[in-house]
């Protein structure tokens, strides 16, 4: 009987490799949808989150033109919408002690695969969450946002750790 179970188990093993890696291949399903908002449970579980330092990773998506909510007429396109919005961010960036330490314009995609690539990319530190959570809330920033919000198509926002990797 032990002989048989052995015989099944060296034939079933294979077979399931070769469907997990054939089929249900993880990557081969990523979807990834830019956005302008967190939405609920992003935001709560970044409030819930340790307050160690962290980057912020930004993978931002450029309106074509510029769109402000409150229907001005603007001929700025969207990466001018933008590039006013940094300007004035890391003034605010400063006020709680985190600061823009990287960025650029998106050129290729060297490994993996993506329907649409992203305009430009940008690394933010900030000193914590609570940080953040403070600049977001600020009126000023409030207002400087609106130019953020005018020429982003969308963005992928990724929270990264200091620590680990040796980097």
């Amino acid at each position: 009987m032990k002989k048989y179970l052995v015989i099944a188990v060296l034939l079933i093993v294979p077979f399931i490799f070769f469907l997990h890696n054939s089929i249900s291949n993880p990557s081969e399903f990523a979807t990834y949808k830019n956005a302008q908002r967190p939405n609920p449970i992003q935001l709560a579980g970044f409030a819930l989150g340790d307050d160690d330092p962290i980057l912020m990773v930004n993978l931002l998506k450029f309106k074509d033109k510029a769109e402000y909510e409150d229907g001005r007429v603007t001929s700025l396109t969207g990466r001018e919408a933008y590039e006013i919005y940094v300007t004035e961010t890391r003034e605010h960036l400063a006020n709680v002690g985190a600061e823009l330490i990287l960025g650029g314009e998106v050129s290729r995609l060297f490994v993996g695969e993506v329907e649409e690539l992203w305009d430009a990319f940008g690394v933010a530190r900030y000193p914590s969450r609570k940080a953040m959570i403070a600049m977001a809330r600020n009126p000023a920033y409030i207002e400087s946002e609106k130019h953020r919000a005018a020429g982003l198509a969308g963005q992928l926002l990724i929270e990264v750790s200091e620590q680990g990797f040796g980097f």
